[in-house]
């Protein structure tokens, strides 16, 4: 929960390459924020007409936002608890569906915590569910580390699907005041790692901004010294770049 020392792979100032370098964070507060990015992220595998991951880093405000266009949560009345499936899905513990630890996963999560884990850890969480299906667009916003919340407000809805999930971290927790710039840097660089294995049908944003990554031989590049040569193959390929 506390930031402590480590040495990785972070965004440089720049914004164009990657540094390593020894920073501080606390991990819990990088874990909360993967589980809202990886769940965007695992949509594509669902739905491969997703085109779009876009994930803001609010650090004035404190806060991140991630959005994607792919197959979205049905709002509908789950029939047997009673209340909408987006309600439960993140704001009831044990709720997944990701369970069979014999079947091969290429998605990431498992046992219905996840991003109700990133819920419990902030100090306010809203869910924005759009379902073209039904036609409705659901939102919800948890307050005080998920022990409190609003009602469901439905709306109608007649575009395509999306997600929407923007958390406040309870940097109290963390031991922290608010998104420093080593936190900072580390959450930006894995939403490069994203961009880097989504490929060029979906479209990677941070801050607004489309990040110049569009397959993964470009990601690997923002690895490397431009004054150091270096082979890379690809295993699909009988070519290599130097």
């Amino acid at each position: 929960m506390e930031p402590a020392p480590s040495n990785v792979w972070v965004l440089a100032p720049d914004g164009k390459h990657f540094v390593q370098r020894e920073i501080s964070f606390p991990p819990a507060l990088f874990k909360i924020f993967d589980e809202i990015l990886v769940n965007a992220a695992d949509n594509y595998r669902k739905d491969p007409s997703m085109n779009v991951l876009d994930v803001t880093i609010d650090v004035e405000k404190g806060c991140v936002s991630v959005y994607n266009n792919g197959k979205g949560i049905p709002v509908v009345v789950h029939k047997d608890y009673g209340i909408y499936v987006p309600e439960l899905i993140f704001g009831h513990l044990l709720t997944g569906s990701n369970y069979n630890d014999n079947e091969k996963k290429v998605t990431g999560g498992r046992n219905g915590y996840g991003a109700k884990l990133a819920n419990i850890f902030s100090r306010r969480f809203v869910v924005e569910a759009a379902d073209s299906q039904a036609q409705r667009k659901f939102r919800m916003e948890w307050t005080n580390n998920m022990s409190e919340h609003g009602p469901a407000e439905i709306s109608e809805h007649l575009s395509r699907d999306h997600t929407r999930i923007t958390f406040y971290p309870d940097f109290q927790r963390f031991r922290m005041i608010g998104l420093d710039d080593d936190t900072t840097a580390l959450l930006k660089k894995r939403v490069f790692d994203m961009a880097g294995v989504m490929g060029r049908s979906v479209k990677v944003l941070l801050n607004g901004q489309q990040l110049p990554v569009r397959d993964f031989s470009e990601y690997v590049d923002m690895y490397l010294d431009d004054d150091e040569p270096v082979k890379i193959v690809d295993r699909d390929s009988t070519t290599a770049n130097w």
